[in-house]
């Protein structure tokens, strides 16, 4: 990509500005996590070796986000092309919508032991150090083994999103089987707060463990053992054998066409197709202006259309009863843009047939790059924690539907469908970079976002992160953030959207961006809404 704005104009003197790179470069959310990248691109090794001990480092720095007990994706560009890696789990083969009504639930709850999916993130470490890996996994990991057993200070956006947490755990205490995660994260009864020194030594000696045996010992050997002793031992579902059935899934990367680019996603279970839904709606439209009040209107009836599409059809591709190709055509595109009015509307999935959290982003000398995402889903994610590991379990099976009737009904040995998504950009299939935006089901929103912020708008990747969003919320409300004028807001009122008008920047995304630019440098941004850093070398 050539030169995409001059920004360092200094009218504003304390805006973030964008890092550039020669020999590789490392964004992500906390800056620890972001040194001990680098630290292991200094150490001779790849942009994958990078990412993976972002990745194992984020567990220790932010908690509250993302653990060894949850799942991951990643998009890795090496030798010329793009590799997908799905490292999400599934149900345990004993959990069934029948049998949870049998015990009297009536739907899928977000707390306990009955949303636990089978972990994946430890498998997708170990796997990508096993195909692209450079040095072993017990030198990728050692930064966040340390960090875990020196401790490391609680950044400003952490201790938020921890004391968030801990308010909603906060009426468990007396429930035995969150006991261990009141031990490992509030050992002082109370969350830690921004400058804390926190040591988290039994997650330390998991990651080692871990990294020794290549996660084998996570998924078929000790500390599998302990996790299923555990959760048997207070009503769960989740067997060894359950564990011993995981497998990293390699899987060819979906796309659109957009402004002479394509626009990169993990194929479903992920969330991912619908950015990809939305832009193929919007591509044969003009928008000259971020806060254009026609071009914002589309914008957030197109996502609406993209998401009803992907509530419909996207599950685990096993189940779905379209595919991918259907639901990315361009003539579905058109049949679905036509559908965009000059009022806001209540969307509904269509017809396709015949015609669907932590980021990093890590680059080397070499031009390999990678986009990573790996989450526990909602905080800290069950809210249940295995003794003595620090391992804190995922809620990923509270995302699947309680209806038989639907592709993403719960079933064992099925995955559910995914928010966690990692984006990428080629162009001609030459990378141009990988880019992010953690945050549920803001997370397709925040990409759209920034590929338009950066393609149509002409931004910088730090001015593209730091624009001001906005987030449909369901219905006919949209939560917009500071910064858009009040003309522009009335103006969406009067075309019938319900805006919720300073809407929390934390609950809009938390992103960064690696471009690649003509010239062979890397030119970074990061999230101005998290603490987060691009560090280069």
């Amino acid at each position: 990509m050539k030169k995409i704005q001059d920004s360092q104009e200094l009218t504003d003197p304390f805006r973030r500005r964008v890092v550039y790179g020669r020999r590789g470069m490392v964004a992500t959310s906390q800056p620890l996590a972001a040194q001990a990248g680098l630290e292991i691109l200094h150490k001779g090794g790849n942009a994958v070796d990078a990412a993976v001990a972002v990745a194992a480092a984020l567990t220790v720095v932010e908690p509250a986000s993302n653990g060894i007990g949850g799942d991951s994706f990643a998009l890795v560009h090496t030798g010329g092309r793009l590799h997908g890696m799905n490292a999400s789990g599934r149900a345990p083969l004993g959990l069934s919508i029948e049998g949870l009504r049998d015990l009297g639930y009536e739907g899928i709850p977000r707390e306990g032991v009955v949303p636990i999916t089978v972990p994946g993130a430890p498998g997708g470490w170990a796997a990508l150090n096993r195909r692209f890996g450079r040095l072993s996994l017990e030198e990728v990991m050692a930064p966040a083994v340390r960090l875990a057993m020196e401790g490391y200070g609680v950044t400003t956006t952490v201790a938020h999103l921890w004391r968030q947490a801990c308010r909603d755990y906060g009426e468990r205490p007396g429930e035995e089987v969150f006991k261990p995660w009141f031990d490992t994260f509030m050992p002082q009864g109370s969350p830690p707060r921004e400058g804390d020194l926190m040591v988290l030594k039994d997650h330390g000696e998991t990651l080692k463990e871990i990294a020794g045996t290549g996660a084998r010992s996570f998924y078929e050997g000790a500390l599998g053992q302990k996790i299923t002793d555990y959760l048997q031992r207070h009503g769960g579902f989740m067997t060894l054998a359950d564990l011993k059935n995981f497998k990293v899934e390699w899987v060819d990367p979906i796309s659109v066409a957009y402004r002479g680019y394509e626009i990169w996603e993990m194929p479903p279970n992920g969330q991912g197709i619908v950015a990809l839904m939305a832009l193929n709606i919007l591509k044969k439209d003009h928008f000259q202006e971020t806060r254009d009040l026609s071009g914002l209107h589309r914008q957030i009836e197109a996502m609406k259309l993209a998401f009803a599409d992907g509530e419909g059809f996207v599950a685990d591709p096993d189940f779905m009863r379209v595919t991918t190709r259907d639901l990315l055509s361009p003539e579905y595109g058109q049949r679905r843009r036509a559908l965009i009015s000059d009022r806001a509307a209540l969307p509904s999935a269509g017809d396709p047939e015949g015609s669907g959290t932590v980021y990093l982003a890590t680059a080397d000398e070499g031009g390999d790059m990678v986009s990573m995402i790996q989450s526990n889903y909602t905080g800290f994610g069950s809210g249940v924690v295995i003794p003595g590991t620090g391992i804190a379990l995922h809620n990923r099976g509270a995302n699947f539907s309680f209806d038989p009737a639907h592709p993403n009904a719960l079933a064992g040995g099925k995955r559910p469908y995914h928010t966690i998504i990692p984006g990428f950009i080629t162009r001609g299939g030459r990378a141009v970079g990988p880019f992010g935006v953690m945050g549920g089901f803001m997370q397709p929103q925040g990409h759209l976002q920034l590929v338009m912020n950066l393609l149509d708008f002409h931004m910088d990747p730090q001015r593209a992160l730091e624009a001001p969003r906005w987030q449909w919320l369901g219905g006919l409300r949209v939560g917009v953030e500071a910064g858009f004028p009040e003309e522009v807001l009335a103006g969406l009122e009067a075309l019938g959207h319900d805006l919720v008008r300073n809407y929390d920047p934390v609950r809009m995304g938390r992103g960064q961006m690696i471009i690649k630019l003509d010239n062979g440098l890397y030119a970074g941004g990061t999230e101005p809404r998290a603490d987060g850093v691009v560090a280069a070398c």
